[in-house]
């Protein structure tokens, strides 16, 4: 109950501030702006090694919960990247674009067209946007045993454009 309090303290503070606008090339020109969600979650790493034959960490995979206005957890994303609504309803994203977090020490944040695998909720959105990106970085700690995992917390506003 504490960690959920926490997640929802945390959500409403990274909410409440004023998000700058998106970057002109993350704006999808042929759409219209659907929805926005709040979203906390971890990015997944793994200790592999690189071209130089040093163990690095490797981004593999996001796992978040997007929270409606009201702060209700409606979208989980994933490996794909992907997310999937209560309804059984999911899309894809491939990364169209990409800009720099204006929050030092963040991913990046993103543009990416989507295909909906299932009908519902999820079904017509055509683009995603992940905005006003905080934390997600590789972990800090250092990567000493190959395929070791860590995971960087982050914070972010997906919007979905139909």
């Amino acid at each position: 109950m504490t960690a959920a309090l926490l997640t929802s303290a945390t959500m409403a503070a990274h909410a409440a501030h004023a998000a700058p606008p998106p970057p002109p090339e993350l704006v999808p020109r042929d759409a219209a702006r659907d929805r926005a969600f709040a979203a906390a979650g971890i990015q997944v790493y793994s200790c592999e090694y690189d071209g130089n034959h040093r163990l690095a960490w490797t981004f593999q995979h996001p796992e978040a919960t997007l929270y409606d206005a009201a702060g209700v957890a409606v979208i989980k994303h994933g490996a794909g990247p992907a997310w999937e609504a209560q309804d059984g309803s999911r899309i894809v994203g491939e990364k169209l674009a990409d800009a720099p977090s204006p929050n030092a020490d963040s991913i990046a944040q993103l543009l990416l067209s989507t295909r909906a695998s299932a009908s519902g909720s999820l079904a017509s959105v055509r683009y995603v946007q992940r905005l006003d990106t905080k934390g997600g970085t590789a972990p800090a700690a250092a990567c000493t045993a190959e395929h070791q995992t860590g995971g960087s917390p982050y914070y972010a506003r997906y919007v979905f454009w139909k």
